[in-house]
């Protein structure tokens, strides 16, 4: 494994303020669409409704036909959550497509040109929505999004590029507090200018203009602020000729290999299982809540905020100051009860106990994981290996909601809770049994070193 090359304090803190700006940015355009989902398919479902044979119409005869396969009827409230649920599927699919061909393309080209690029692509996204005034554009602007969203991944390699091992987990923190803060206030943000009108044939132009304003500002951001990281090609801008003629020749960067801990394969595995389950359970809550408890979109939202904000304070405050391996252990813990409660619950009480739960687990899980896959990646492939780490959690997300949903409407909320949870503790069985701390940082005399050479 290729260890991290030397960066000054000052030049690894410029790059990580370029970072957690950036993806702020990133990620609270990208959570504008969350809220809106049920209203703008609606809206595409009633423009297209007396029209045959376009897209829409094609799409919601095979959701009718899938949903009316079910033993026990479901409402046709459902239609657009279902839908929804079709165009999450979609966009992670894109995604665990794409994820190991850009990791692949910052490997070769380095992580500023691969992101900038990415950055096109999602700026070509946010305009299509823009001028979304028929389902084909929406559904070319979600695909166009899925194969070019490179940012989070990318994020995670440059972070690793620039940190050292002791410093790992907290780089990793960071980029899962930008998770969580975006996720708190983003989709209200997003929500309340979905109120404003300003295109009558698309009425959530408004939303997606301030989307593309920001996606537009963190491009340019990102060109003029964000240096290369990738140390090959650091090396090679070092040694480009001067003004004179003259070249500057850098001393190679140091390459230190060492046994790895736990191999990739397990650790893409570990984050397919963990998000299989997890999305699943996180996409039928919507029907849960409205079925127990007469929820609707405010209060549902109010739900999830509760549980963002959560999240960020223990982002903060706890994961950032934890060894990988046991952010991983306590989040998919705190899933597998998450499960068992949701599926007994009764109490609007009983299901924030299970919301807290699983704050614990958003602020965790993925973080840890993708420590872990950073700490056995060498610097000339670690944008492939995090690559294919995004990618197989990214199929987990493309198939865990039509399973477990189906499970949900064939065999109802106790038994598909409880399969999720017996599955959630074959993944607690998995981190608990087959991950191991990675060996470099027994080496540490950090804290959260010092209780890893202590097992």
């Amino acid at each position: 494994m290729a260890a991290t090359p030397p960066i000054s304090p000052a030049r690894r803190k410029q790059v990580l303020r370029v970072l957690f700006i950036s993806l702020l940015l990133d990620l609270i355009s990208f959570t504008f669409i969350l809220p809106l989902f049920p209203k703008l398919l609606e809206f595409y479902r009633n423009l297209e409704i007396e029209k045959s044979g376009t897209v829409l119409s094609r799409i919601l005869y095979g959701l009718n036909a899938y949903k009316n396969s079910f033993s026990k009827p479901i409402n046709d409230r459902y239609d657009i959550v279902l839908l929804g649920g079709a165009m999450g599927s979609l966009f992670s699919l894109c995604q665990a497509i794409a994820s190991p061909i850009i990791g692949t393309l910052s490997d070769r080209y380095g992580r500023r040109t691969a992101l900038l690029w990415s950055m096109v692509g999602n700026i070509a996204s946010v305009a299509l929505w823009c001028a979304a005034t028929d389902f084909r554009t929406f559904l070319a602007s979600r695909v166009v999004g899925g194969l070019s969203e490179g940012n989070v991944q990318l994020a995670l390699a440059i972070a690793t590029d620039i940190s050292s091992d002791e410093e790992r987990g907290k780089t990793m923190a960071m980029v899962g507090a930008c998770f969580s803060i975006a996720f708190t206030f983003g989709p209200a943000l997003g929500a309340a200018l979905s109120q404003i009108t300003t295109v009558a044939a698309n009425p959530f132009a408004t939303a997606a203009g301030v989307s593309l304003a920001l996606i537009v500002t963190e491009t340019i951001y990102l060109y003029y602020a964000l240096p290369e990281t990738h140390p090959r090609q650091q090396q090679q801008q070092q040694q480009q000729p001067h003004a004179n003629g003259d070249t500057k020749h850098a001393p190679p960067v140091p390459e230190h290999r060492s046994e790895r801990t736990n191999s990739h394969l397990l650790l893409n595995l570990t984050h397919f299982s963990f998000i299989l389950f997890f999305s699943g359970m996180e996409f039928s809550l919507p029907f849960m809540t409205y079925d127990l408890f007469a929820y609707h979109a405010s209060d549902s939202g109010r739900l999830l905020g509760y549980i963002g904000l959560i999240a960020s304070l223990l982002q903060g405050a706890l994961v950032r100051r934890m060894h990988p391996l046991r952010v991983v252990q306590l989040g998919v813990l705190s899933c597998a009860a998450a499960f068992f409660i949701l599926g007994q619950l009764e109490t609007e009480r009983g299901l924030y106990a299970a919301a807290t739960l699983l704050a614990v687990t958003s602020s965790t899980v993925v973080t840890g994981l993708n420590s872990l896959s950073s700490f056995e990646a060498g610097s000339e492939e670690r944008g492939e290996k995090l690559g294919n780490h995004r990618s197989f959690g990214q199929f987990g997300r493309a198939l865990g909601p039509l399973l477990f949903c189906t499970m949900y409407w064939w065999a109802g909320r106790g038994v598909a809770y409880a399969v999720g949870g017996a599955g959630m503790i074959g993944v607690v069985g998995l981190v608990f049994g087959g991950l191991k701390p990675p060996k470099g940082l027994a080496k540490l005399g950090s804290k959260s070193a010092a209780v890893v050479a202590s097992e």
